[in-house]
């Protein structure tokens, strides 16, 4: 009886796609986001508390510094509590997910350079994992949607297009960063600076009308290039009777995030082969 070899031959340039492979690995990308998932919240007494209480503790202090000391007006009607949390919540998980995905090649560099398998699932983990917090912290938030009987319009239909949004640029985002990370280990060192930045330039703590009146309508529309503007904005609106969803910054976003992911895509693919070298 003749035993299936696998022979697994150099290439040059980007690898292309195999859909086949992928395919044939899918059992182990559940297994290691379920492992992931176990893994943060093993021998820890809050569990899964943690992703509820991450975003709680950031709305109560930026309800107390922005909304109450700076004075920052959402709207007539809208509750800074509620204006805040709406955005705490996909902004949780772009953070968490991207500096997970980001050093996730050097976390498991252990594993892929003794056994081979799709290494587009490395930095794919934790996006996936992360998913199961994002939905803990949204159940929250329809908790406080009800006790400030806030009755969503017909937009909240949109947010699953605003969730593949917000995917699609941590994916585009964590396959650069992931495989630059491991050839220069500063960039690990850096995102810690880079992502509070990051949250400073994004509609967390303000709406983003303040774009369109101090800068204009040009400038607003190209905020957009940020995608998690959208994304922000696009939550508020989908959830909030006062706000609308602004779909030049989502169409925006859009463009910018598949550049991100394509370009993103085609780096990791291109010096994967290098990986086991270098980690």
């Amino acid at each position: 009886m003749h035993q299936a070899e696998t022979v697994i031959r150099p290439y040059k340039g980007v690898k292309k796609v195999n859909w086949s492979e992928i395919k044939q690995y899918k059992d182990l990308l559940y297994f290691m986001v379920l492992r992931d998932i176990t893994a943060i919240y093993k021998q820890t007494i809050m569990g899964f508390a943690w992703a509820i209480f991450n975003p709680l503790f950031s709305m109560v202090i930026f309800t107390v510094v922005f909304g109450k000391l700076a004075g920052i007006k959402p709207g007539q009607n809208v509750p800074y509590v509620l204006f805040s949390y709406c955005a705490l919540v996909p902004w949780t998980y772009f953070t968490n997910s991207l500096n997970a995905s980001g050093a996730s090649l050097i976390t498991t560099a252990g594993v892929f350079s003794k056994v081979y398998f799709p290494r587009v699932f490395i930095p794919f983990t934790p996006i996936c994992s992360k998913l199961v917090d994002f939905s803990i912290s949204f159940g929250i938030l329809i908790l406080f949607l009800v006790f400030y009987r806030e009755v969503p319009d017909m937009e909240i239909f949109a947010l699953p297009v605003l969730i593949i949004l917000m995917v699609i640029t941590v994916a585009g985002l964590g396959f650069w960063i992931s495989a630059l990370s491991l050839q220069y280990r500063d960039i690990k060192f850096a995102m810690t600076y880079i992502t509070p930045l990051l949250m400073y330039g994004a509609p967390v703590v303000f709406p983003s009308s303040l774009i369109l009146e101090k800068f204009g309508r040009t400038a607003f529309f190209f905020y957009g290039l940020y995608p998690m503007a959208g994304v922000i904005e696009g939550f508020r609106g989908a959830l909030l009777r006062e706000k609308t969803i602004p779909w030049e910054l989502v169409g925006m976003g859009y463009v910018s995030a598949s550049f991100f992911f394509l370009t993103g895509w085609r780096f990791f693919r291109k010096t994967e082969r290098y990986f086991a070298d270098i980690a």
